[in-house]
């Protein structure tokens, strides 16, 4: 049976009232009769019918909002079931608390309690259209961080403390390439808790304070790009909208930048190219001020991938040519901010040769692999340093020969992707795999592929 985002809200509502749906519904239904609503009936399937995908009738809905300490006025601004994710308590903390800067440390506090990864799946749930737009609503209308600086409290942090925890959050970006999504989610919530304890308990003043919000909100954005990897969309996004919160206290033109970025990759990864495109386009905005040319060419690939997503092959072209110009205009990585140190010539390529799967023209994916292929004989290049990457290409390029029936170098190059990923932790990249198993087991006949899906079980 589907789950639909209501099905999922309201389910999590009965595990916090600690009650089922029938003792829910005559809560309900006493609440709607006090408040003058007349009687409603309390009958089991209503519930369900709301979970599979009914609205309730506007009288049922304003009875429920009263029940569960929500507004009217946030009824009616998020919609349903939107507006369901402000009667659970920790979501509360993230659509609900103001853009200030006690607002972005209470939405990293509730993200820093959390549980595990596996209980934060399973109670998250990926964000509406609506309430995404509600929340970049509430983000653009945030005003520029004013002095932070909190006096008289011990450890005092200085310029110092913050150098080193930038330190360790740079060497997790470039972890994550080896040890994979499920590690460096661990690690990046370990990182998020510490800061959220720094900025409350601490004393630092206002030019470290902002740095601080600005690794809290990487590390929290490094979390979320973990979870995404690991397959868990819903959780991701809560981390993503806390880092937004945290780097607009921040004031940080790159991490916020950084932050819209990914969140773009996940919204076109879960078919919504157009609210993809929402975020690619608030991105810019930011990238600008950094003058990072790897940044901006990262945000145009972002665009031509959910343009293809969308089935727009001209519009994706021209954000890929976009992409590769600014690439241009950069300079070494070490002048560019250290978050895009991955954004190079091979990644345009392979976002190029994803276009063009995604738009059903597998030769133009297999030349896009063999420019990547050129970069790597021309320079050193070690597919062990981002064995990740090199895996998802491969397995990419493996379906693109699939695609135009050369099954032979099909399954080498699936064979490659195999190796390479080895025990890296990416359901990314095991999900796309898997994709490709499939395909090939139409042609197990083969010899060649009949051994390849023994040996990859």
């Amino acid at each position: 049976m589907v789950v639909t985002e209501a099905g999922a809200l309201l389910g999590r509502i009965l595990d916090q009232e600690r009650c089922d749906a029938g003792q829910f519904l005559r809560r309900l239904a006493a609440r709607h009769e006090a408040l003058g609503l007349g009687i409603m009936v309390a009958r089991p399937e209503k519930f369900s019918r709301w979970c599979s995908g009914t609205i309730p009738e506007r009288r049922a809905q304003i009875a429920l909002a009263d029940l569960l300490h929500v507004s009217v006025e946030q009824l009616y601004a998020l919609g349903w079931p939107g507006w369901l994710r402000l009667a659970l308590h920790d979501e509360h903390a993230l659509l609900a608390s103001p853009w200030t800067q006690a607002g972005a440390v209470r939405a990293l506090d509730a993200l820093a309690h959390t549980e595990r990864l596996a209980d934060m799946e399973r109670r998250a749930v990926i964000i509406a259209g609506g309430t995404l737009a509600a929340a970049l609503a509430g983000w653009t209308a945030a005003s520029p961080a004013g002095a932070m600086q909190a006096a008289g409290r011990t450890p005092r942090l200085t310029t110092r403390s913050v150098d080193l925890i930038d330190s360790r959050l740079d060497s997790l970006r470039r972890q994550d390439d080896q040890i994979g999504s499920e590690h460096a989610y661990a690690l990046a919530r370990a990182e998020l808790s510490m800061l959220v304890q720094s900025l409350k308990t601490a004393s630092y003043n206002a030019d470290t304070g902002r740095r601080l919000f600005a690794a809290a909100a990487e590390a929290s954005r490094i979390s979320g790009w973990a979870a995404f990897d690991s397959g868990n969309t819903g959780v991701a996004e809560r981390h993503y909208l806390a880092a937004l919160r945290a780097a607009a206290s921040a004031d940080d033109q790159v991490v916020t930048a950084n932050t819209l970025s990914f969140w773009a990759m996940l919204r076109y990864s879960v078919n919504d190219p157009a609210g993809a495109l929402q975020l690619v386009d608030a991105a810019h905005h930011h990238a600008r001020k950094t003058g990072s040319a790897r940044m901006t060419a990262m945000l145009h690939a972002r665009a031509s991938r959910a343009h293809a997503k969308a089935g727009d092959q001209q519009a994706s072209r021209r954000a890929e040519a976009a992409a590769f110009t600014a690439y241009d205009q950069a300079g070494p990585a070490d002048n560019e901010p250290p978050c895009v140190y991955w954004v190079d010539r091979n990644e345009l390529h392979g976002w190029a040769a994803t276009n063009a799967l995604d738009l059903n023209n597998p030769r133009r994916a297999l030349a896009q692999h063999t420019a990547i292929a050129a970069a790597h004989q021309a320079g050193p290049y070690d597919d062990q340093a981002q064995p990740r990457t090199a895996a998802l290409r491969l397995t990419r390029q493996a379906d693109a020969y699939l695609a135009l029936g050369d099954i032979d170098a099909a399954v080498h190059t699936a064979g490659q992707a195999v190796q390479i990923l080895g025990g890296v932790t990416s359901s990314r990249g095991t999900t796309i795999l898997s994709g490709l198993k499939t395909k090939l087991a139409t042609h197990q006949g083969l010899p060649a592929v009949r051994d390849f899906l023994e040996t990859t079980r």
